[in-house]
């Protein structure tokens, strides 16, 4: 039987929250088909660019296929025997409380029980965390406090049917594309308005109704004022308010707030407030931008007491709702991957939850107290408190705020372990030891997206090399230190069900979090479980919270939590004068270890950028392109100059997914403070103060090679092309031969060089050939390299009509850089078109090249694309 009539596997995407189903088929080539599952609830048939590209990212070159000790290949049982007795040793000599797991949003919901068993069961520390702390605790916290326990009220459903959709810290255009598409079309079908607030303009705010562009961190100021404003108008809605706790002492807060705070006009206020009030069904989607801060859980607060004032919750079309940056953060809150949890939402530190869990799980080991939150945990780390620690499925060394000391921390430990299915990883770099786990593709389990729905993740590619599932090594390790019969898991369905049985005991202590109704699931029910949003028991199943006005504290009720706004953590200086902001890409996903894979993702920004005001930039005399070193007493960072309105004066951006694997002088978090929130933990990443100033390079370069090349420059940005590698360079000492230094880059010696080296200006343009393919090009200058690199990244490997011209030959077109990651449609064929063809609509770009009509990520930038195009047009 050949590939194309392989029957489809219904799986789930692995990248963000909103949790859509795929289908996928091998190629009996160890590539992979994919493409939107039609029937599943999340998507609909739908994916955004970076699910669209999974078959680029299955390869096995950049694979960790064996266990490594020491940086030397083993076999599993040394491997696992190491870890086990050095986290028993370890145990023995300073308590449970030296050891710690670090894990992931990239686990299967069995994964992370498993972890979570052997950590607080067993082992009986609390000491694990997850880099979900990092995007989506405030909610945690704020859930906790307002409900009783950590509940999303709302569905998608919510989503298209409201008529009022307010979009607070949340790109939702580029982080979660797929609900970005729910809204775009609800809002053409019913005329949903959306309002969009955040600091920046981002793509979310085309055909936005309302952009707020609020000062950085007074969000509480303006929801207080919302709030204050709906009981001046009498908007309370009293009947619902007999289900509230502290509905006055909230209110009373709110009038104590000023909303100037916020920056805002007093008209863009008012518009704002009389909208929200004036539409009864209202959804307010809040994500990172809201959590990412010392006060996230009071600003998750200030969104939940408005809704709570007025009744909107929990009925079709209204209410809060967090929406999650990865594909499990909600099955890790769910199965107690965070410190300061029990599984299944019992609490740690209740001690009828701890005996009850500890009674199913046959174990007296349960500690009584939190855990070390991620923050904390690699302070403990560098302290030498943690002598043994375990991370998986995460790059810390990257994505933590203060990342060079979290490096050096992680370096100095005693016994760091790392599974994943990389060794090229910061963190796995730093490793002693190397657990080889098997991808996406290769997964069996189950995952939680942000509305609460579980969706299977089903293999469709054998494991690569030795690698195994993360459930199978942790159960290992588990039994080789002593707990054998707790961790006697064949199969992942074993586990679920374990998992599901568990939950009882949540329903019994009358919480939200039940799927018992799935406990007596067989190994083929399991294998065929269709998506199903929880509750799961006999008498529930799905649909939404709270609309009864029936809360989770022990009297029932709602709490309405009194919040006032205070300011971010650090404040701008003469030394650290800009605030900056971070965040994501529409076509790339945290530190890039499986989307840099993709030659189609890494089109649209190969190279890291700060966007900066063009006041700012000409005060500080920076140009576009320049190159900008970022500095405050945390780090540095190197970063291209964008130029650009879509920041306000004072503030910056930059995106947080370059790593010392592709960018070592980008990484971003190196800036980043580790100041927290008291209550989630999370660290405040929208706020850092830093200094920009012009990079001032004395040579600056651009290259192409058809394989991976040796880059050592002062600044280096590299990215995967069709055809092999580009790479950005620049650096502050000269170097006299250039045709040595290129054939070093590319690693070729024997090669044809043809060159064009002019010593007085400071340029050199050097190519590489074997025969007659282009191995490499190199082009230099004093000043930022402009050459057509849209056109260059085709040319390694094959023939290629004078290269060393650096540009277009007249005979063919140039289409300039990727705008639609799908088609590969480039800026200037799109401009083409719309100018030749006199388009003037985004569909009609669709219809006349096909941009924005598969995953339709780009649309928001076509229609940016089309007005730029309009006003030139009316200057001429």
């Amino acid at each position: 039987m050949d590939g194309t009539s392989m029957p489809d596997t219904k799986s789930t995407c692995p990248y963000c929250g909103v949790g859509c189903g795929v289908l996928l088929r091998p190629d009996r080539q160890g590539g992979l088909a994919v493409r939107g599952d039609p029937s599943h609830p999340a998507n609909q048939g739908r994916l955004c660019s970076k699910g669209s590209a999974l078959g680029q990212t299955v390869g096995l070159d950049q694979r960790l296929l064996v266990p490594m000790v020491n940086g030397v290949q083993t076999g599993w049982d040394s491997a696992l025997a190491h870890v086990a007795d050095t986290f028993t040793k370890t145990i023995a000599d300073h308590g449970p409380d030296s050891v710690a797991f670090y894990v992931s949003g990239q686990l299967l919901t069995e994964d992370y029980y498993v972890a979570n068993k052997l950590m607080k069961g067993f082992i009986g520390s609390a000491n694990i965390d997850t880099n979900s702390r990092l995007c989506m605790a405030s909610s945690v916290a704020g859930h906790k406090r307002a409900f009783g326990t950590d509940t999303v009220p709302g569905t998608y459903e919510d989503i298209d049917e409201a008529d009022l959709v307010v979009l607070t810290g949340s790109n939702l255009a580029w982080c979660h594309p797929v609900l970005h598409q729910r809204l775009l079309a609800a809002q053409k079908k019913r005329g949903t308005k959306v309002v969009v607030i955040d600091p920046r303009r981002t793509a979310s705010c085309e055909g936005a109704d309302l952009h707020l562009p609020l000062a950085p961190g007074s969000d509480v100021a303006l929801f207080n004022g919302l709030l204050a404003r709906v009981s001046e108008q009498g908007a309370v809605d009293h009947g619902f308010a007999d289900h509230l706790n502290g509905l006055d002492a909230a209110i009373a807060s709110a009038k104590a707030d000023d909303p100037a705070i916020t920056g805002l006009s007093t008209d863009l206020l008012n518009s704002f407030y009389d909208l929200w009030i004036d539409t009864p069904k209202v959804v307010t989607v809040y994500s990172q931008g809201v959590n990412q801060s010392t006060s996230g859980t009071d600003k998750v607060n200030a969104i939940l007491n408005c809704h709570l004032a007025t009744g909107r919750i929990g009925t079709l079309g209204c209410g809060p709702f967090s929406v999650t940056g990865q594909p499990n953060a909600m099955g890790g809150r769910e199965v107690g991957g965070l410190a300061n949890m029990l599984a299944c939402h019992l609490d740690l530190e209740n001690a009828d939850h701890r005996a009850a869990v500890g009674e199913f799980w046959q174990t007296s080991r349960l500690p009584a107290t939190a855990g070390l939150k991620a923050v904390e945990m690699f302070k403990a780390v560098e302290s030498g408190q943690i002598k043994a620690l375990w991370i998986i499925h995460t790059n810390p060394a990257v994505s933590m705020p203060d990342a060079a000391r979290v490096r050096a921390a992680i370096a100095k430990c005693p016994l760091t372990v790392v599974s994943d299915i990389t060794a090229r990883t910061d963190t796995a770099r730093l490793a002693d030891v190397l657990l080889p786990a098997i991808a996406w593709a290769e997964k069996d389990g189950t995952v939680t997206n942000s509305d609460r729905t579980i969706s299977r993740q089903r293999a469709v590619l054998p494991a690569a090399g030795s690698a195994r599932p993360d459930w199978d090594i942790l159960a290992e390790v588990g039994r080789r230190m002593g707990f054998a019969a707790a961790f006697d898991f064949a199969h992942p369905a074993e586990i679920f069900r374990e998992y599901a049985s568990l939950s009882d005991i949540s329903g019994r202590f009358g919480l939200d979090f039940d799927i018992s109704g799935l406990a007596a699931l067989s190994d083929t029910g399991y294998g065929a479980l269709d998506p199903i949003r929880w509750p799961v028991t006999t008498q529930r199943r799905g649909g939404r919270f709270f609309a009864d006005g029936a809360f989770y504290h022990p009297d029932g009720k709602a709490r309405m939590i009194p919040v006032a706004a205070k300011a971010p953590a650090s404040q701008p200086s003469k030394d650290t004068p800009f605030v900056l902001n971070t965040g994501r890409l529409r076509d790339q996903w945290h530190t890039m270890t499986r989307t840099a894979l993709s030659p189609r993702l890494t089109g649209h920004f190969p190279e890291p950028f700060l966007d900066i005001h063009p006041v700012d930039a000409q005060e500080s005399n920076i140009a576009t392109a320049d190159l900008v070193e970022v500095r405050n007493s945390h780090g540095r960072a190197i970063l291209r100059a964008r130029i650009t309105e879509d920041v306000q004066p004072g503030q910056l951006f930059a995106p947080i997914h370059w790593t010392g694997e592709t960018a070592p002088s980008a990484r971003i978090d190196d800036l980043v403070a580790p100041k927290t929130d008291p209550f989630s933990g999370q660290p405040e990443s929208k706020a850092s103060v830093v200094s920009p100033q012009r990079f001032a390079a004395s040579w600056y370069g651009f290259a192409v090679s058809h394989r991976p090349m040796a880059l050592t420059a002062d600044y280096w940005a590299t990215a995967r092309t069709t055809t092999g590698y580009r790479a950005e360079i620049a650096g502050l000492t000269p170097i006299v031969d250039w045709e040595a230094e290129a054939r070093r880059m590319f690693g070729v010696t024997d090669a044809t060089a043809s060159s064009l080296i002019d010593v007085k200006r400071g340029t050199a343009r050097v190519v590489l050939w074997q025969g007659d393919a282009l191995v490499g090009a190199l082009f230099v200058s004093r000043t930022p390299v402009a050459v057509m690199r849209d056109y260059l990244v085709t040319l390694p490997g094959g023939a290629a009509e004078n290269p060393l011209a650096g540009r277009v030959p007249a005979s063919r077109p140039n289409p300039g850089p990727v705008l639609c990651s799908c088609f590969g449609t480039g800026l200037n064929t799109i401009i083409d078109a719309i100018e030749t063809q006199g388009l003037v609509t985004v569909d009609q770009i669709g219809e006349a090249l096909g941009a924005g009509t598969n995953c339709r990520s780009c649309r928001p930038e076509l229609a940016q694309l089309l007005s730029r195009v309009k006003v030139t047009e009316a200057a001429e």
